[in-house]
Parts: C-alpha cells; structure tokens; sequence
C-alpha cells in the first residue's frame, strides 16, 4: 500500500514509531481500535489507568502491550507514563498519542508520521477545523475554539485545534516534556510544552469520529466542557 507523505520504502510501521493509547473503561471498542491500529504500525501501547471492565485484557488480546496503574490517575498521567516507556526504547523515533474510544482514524496517523519524516518536523498536530469533514456539533464547535482561544494565547502557538488527542511527537521533542496535569489540562500543558522547546512543528487535517458509542458516554459535550474548566482552575 502506498502512504501519503512517506517516502518510497518505508513504512510508517518501521520499529521506531509507538502509538501510544491512554485506556480507562474502553472494552467493547479497544481490541478494534487496537487491530486496525496494528495493519499499520507494530509497536502500540495501551496505559491501562485502573480500568475495572476487562479493558487491559482486551488490549493484550488485541496484541498490545500493556501498562497498567492500579488506580485512576487521569489521562495526561497515562500519557506521561507511556512516553518514558517509549524513551527508553533504543530506536523510538516517534511517538503516535491515539485515543482509546475509536474516534480517530489510521490513516490520519499514517499520514501525519509520513509528514514528520518528510517535511523533518518534531511535531505534528491534528486538527478537526481545517477542513470541514468533522461535524462536532454547534455547542461543541464554540467550545472548542474558546480553548483554542485560551490556550494560543498562554502557549504563544497559533493552533487552530489545541485539544485534539491524535499528535505525532518526534522524541528529541518528548525527551523535553514532563507533564504534571493530569486531568484534561493536560491538553494545554503538553502543547505549552512542545512550543516550549522551539522545535518546527506543522498542523495536519484529520477527520474525528463522533460515533454512537462516543455520544453514549456523554463525551461529545462533557469532555469539551471539562477542557474549559480545567483551563479555568488551573
């Protein structure tokens, strides 16, 4: 198959990329999510963070490798937690971050690794608002740009989407991030962080998924509003 962005030769599921998933109560969709993430890239790690449904199980069936806390400790602590696996890798080169709950798409990560390598960029960011395949929803939208709003002018970066969970991060870029939020402030924290280190960045169109399961747990509005009041009390 061939992959827009890469060059000719290689794969994005060459020994040097890990996608790497934050997992807390997702067992009926992971080991999906987990298998088509897996016709594309080898090395996928899941932070299980005190799930109580089965959903580490689930992972390892799907052929991650799994991490685990022993409680729930919050997103940006999975995260941190799965790049200092990573580091201590010794042919990491790229970080892939992938949401749990089947909202982003494969090729959108293909795609953005493709970039990194190409264009020699340390970081990738995905962004749902620079084209209008997305449809988040009226009240979402607003949210959503709000943040943005909030977290271009603490961060000094110009992002058109600052809360996106599909980023590619380069390790000489993650090597200098240490992230202490671990709720969902995260999302700014690690943007502040990663403009921090003056490394080039790009921002790539990807398409989310707002599925049935996705507005079942009430994560289509509630995340969002969570977003702004971590922003608020931090």
């Amino acid at each position: 198959m061939t992959h827009p962005g890469l060059p000719s030769g290689v794969r994005p599921s060459a020994d040097d990329v890990w996608v790497v998933i934050p997992l807390f109560n997702e067992v009926s969709v992971i080991e999906k999510v987990i298998r088509e993430l897996h016709r594309e890239f080898t090395n996928v790690i899941c932070i299980d963070d005190g799930s109580s449904d089965g959903s580490a199980e689930a992972a390892r069936r799907a052929g991650a490798k799994v991490l685990q806390h022993p409680v729930n400790l919050g997103q940006g602590a999975s995260l941190q937690t799965g790049f200092e696996y990573v580091l201590k890798q010794p042919h990491a080169r790229f970080v892939v971050t992938f949401d749990a709950d089947g909202q982003h798409r494969v090729e959108d990560a293909v795609a953005m690794v493709g970039l990194a390598r190409t264009h020699d960029v340390a970081i990738v960011f995905g962004s749902r608002f620079l084209d209008k395949r997305t449809k988040p929803g009226t009240l979402k939208r607003i949210i959503l740009k709000t943040a943005v709003w909030v977290t271009n002018m603490t961060t000094g970066l110009k992002l058109t989407d600052a809360h996106n969970g599909l980023r590619v991060i380069r390790t000489d870029a993650l090597s200098r991030i240490r992230l202490v939020q671990d709720r969902m402030a995260h999302a700014t924290e690690i943007v502040l962080k990663l403009g921090r280190t003056r490394l080039p960045w790009r921002e790539y169109p990807v398409e989310l998924l707002y599925t049935d399961y996705s507005r079942a747990k009430g994560q289509s509005v509630l995340n969002s509003i969570n977003i702004l009041v971590d922003l608020i009390v931090r």
